[in-house]
C-alpha cells in the first residue's frame, strides 16, 4: 500500500512543515538520501510541548511527543520530494529525549517515531536508530528527531 494511501486511511494529516529556528535547512538530498533536520513538537510555528521526559512528562506522553516530531519530520521530507511515496527506505533515525539524568527509557519514548515510520511505511519504515538522553534540547522541548531517508 502506498504511503500516501496509508496516511489517508489513518486519518493522518500532515502538518505545515515548521520554518527553521535558526541558520539551516529542513532537509537536504545527496544523491539518492535525504537527510532531515532534527525536528521537534512545533505547531503552527510554536512549541506544541516542553518539559523534561522523567519529571514533567511520562514516557506514554514522550512517546506521544516523539509521534508528533515524526509527523513534522514527514511532512518536511514531503515538502523537499514532493510525495511520501518516493521514500524506498527509512535507513537511520536519531532520536533525543530531554530527560532526568536518571531516566533510562528513551528507547520507549523514541519508538512513539519508530511505530509511526512502521505503520506508514511497513517493511521499508524499519530502520537502523539510536535514541539517546540529553541534559537539555532547544527552547526545552522534550524530544527532538532526525532521520536519514532513501529516496526516487
Amino acid at each position: 500500500m502506498s504511503a500516501e494511501k496509508k496516511l489517508k486511511d489513518l486519518g493522518i494529516t500532515l502538518p505545515t512543515p515548521a520554518q527553521p529556528v535558526a541558520n539551516y535547512v529542513r532537509a537536504v538530498k545527496a544523491g539518492n538520501l535525504l537527510f532531515v533536520s532534527g525536528h521537534g513538537p512545533y505547531s503552527d510555528g510554536k512549541i506544541k510541548t516542553s518539559g523534561k521526559v522523567g519529571k514533567e512528562l511520562t514516557v506514554e506522553e514522550g512517546y506521544q511527543v516523539a509521534r508528533n516530531v515524526g509527523l513534522n519530520c514527514l511532512a518536511s521530507v514531503k515538502a523537499s520530494v514532493g510525495d511520501l511515496d518516493k521514500v524506498k527506505r527509512v535507513v537511520k533515525l536519531l532520536g533525543m529525549v530531554h530527560c532526568t539524568e536518571d531516566f533510562k527509557e528513551q528507547p520507549k519514548v523514541i519508538n512513539g517515531c519508530s511505530d509511526l515510520l512502521v505503520e506508514i511505511f511497513g517493511e521499508i519504515g524499519k530502520h537502523a536508530r539510536s535514541a539517546v538522553g540529553m541534559q537539555a534540547l532547544p527552547n526545552g522541548i522534550p524530544v527532538e528527531i532526525e532521520m536519514i531517508l532513501e529516496v526516487a
